[in-house]
């Protein structure tokens, strides 16, 4: 097999999500069917052929090679709420407790607007007083998506602590290296530092700086499909030595299964995972979908029903079915070919 006939043998996708998410409510990407399964391929649209090197790395890893040792059965997942209004944010927590078990929660942040803060500070205090209502004394976390400035990060980060009742952890206040670490040294001076996570900081560095990691975080947040698969992701968290939280890219449940892999191989993982997401999407390609019982995931691969598949295929146009194959190709000569195993290597160029 080749890349080419890989390429062409993928099943495009779009599924709708049930409510905006990075600014879209489909979710598009490309199956990939392999020896050891399906791989996910879904780097959004606007990343780069190199950045997009890894996806295809981490799919391909899904399809044709072996995952690590698994240490556990079962991973702790956290309820991601979107920017939404108050009244869905409440709603969100709710049916998180409610239905999924679930008692950590983290709140993206920062829409660039002029009352951004205003509103997250509502938004985090509404999760809060109705993890209150329902009894649940869990965790909150907040994303930011490296939105901040230092000045701004150092006045955000107190109120919405405040707001929270005490924070987990900031993930990505500020986007880069030294930014971070300036905020981390200023937070040296506060009673109660907050904990620094980092994710696109590992996820969209052409060269990561281990070293400046490990002086600006606490935390790792590692996704194992954007950072090459499994086995480059637990690696890369091996080498960095900081305890790591798993989180998704958006995935569908056959996508999700490579996440849920990583969590179960990292010695220090954390604490709950960004791995329920399942919620998000309207529509899958697997049934049922893989949700959270009692707060936890099952440690297990997701296989696509054929029917749900073939739907979601439907709803792509020959001219984007193309541009998915010639991306798959792309992306393998733009990096992934070095980034894979050498087994999946031999898979692919036979």
């Amino acid at each position: 097999m080749s890349i080419l006939e890989v390429a062409e043998q993928s099943v495009p996708f779009a599924l709708n999500l049930n409510a905006k998410f990075r600014n879209t409510q489909i979710r598009t990407g490309a199956l990939i069917s392999g020896s050891s399964g399906w791989g996910e391929f879904a780097p959004f649209p606007e990343y780069s052929d190199e950045v997009s090197a890894k996806w295809l790395a981490g799919a391909l890893e899904a399809a044709f090679g072996t995952y690590p040792a698994k240490l556990r059965n079962s991973i702790p997942v956290n309820s991601i709420i979107p920017i939404l209004d108050v009244a869905q944010t409440i709603s969100v927590v709710e049916s998180a407790i409610k239905d999924y078990g679930m008692t950590t929660f983290k709140v993206k942040v920062s829409d660039l607007s002029q009352e951004s803060l205003q509103s997250d500070e509502l938004r985090v205090q509404a999760v809060r007083s109705t993890m209150d209502r329902l009894g649940i004394a869990g965790k909150i976390r907040i994303d930011v998506n490296g939105q901040w400035s230092v000045t701004q990060a150092i006045q955000a980060i107190q109120i919405l602590d405040q707001a929270a009742g005490g924070l987990d952890y900031v993930e990505q206040p500020c986007a880069t290296i030294p930014e971070l670490i300036e905020l981390k040294h200023a937070m040296q001076k506060w009673e109660h530092p907050i904990q620094i996570a980092v994710d696109e900081s590992l996820r969209t560095s052409v060269k990561i700086d281990v070293p400046g990691i490990q002086t600006a975080a606490d935390i790792l947040v590692v996704k194992s499909i954007p950072l090459g698969g499994v086995q480059r992701a637990l690696d890369l968290v091996r080498e960095i030595g900081l305890p790591a939280v798993v989180s998704g890219s958006l995935d569908s449940s056959v996508g999700l299964s490579s996440g849920i892999a990583l969590a179960a191989s990292i010695p220090q993982l954390y604490g709950a995972c960004g791995l329920g997401t399942g919620n998000l999407f309207a529509q899958d390609l697997v049934t049922p979908t893989t949700l959270p019982t009692n707060g936890e995931l099952p440690v297990r691969r997701a296989t696509p029903d054929a029917h749900l598949l073939a739907s979601s295929a439907a709803h792509v146009s020959a001219s984007d079915r193309l541009w998915w194959q010639e991306r798959i190709v792309r992306s393998w000569h733009s990096g992934a070919k070095d980034l894979v195993s050498p087994s999946v290597r031999e898979a692919v160029e036979q």
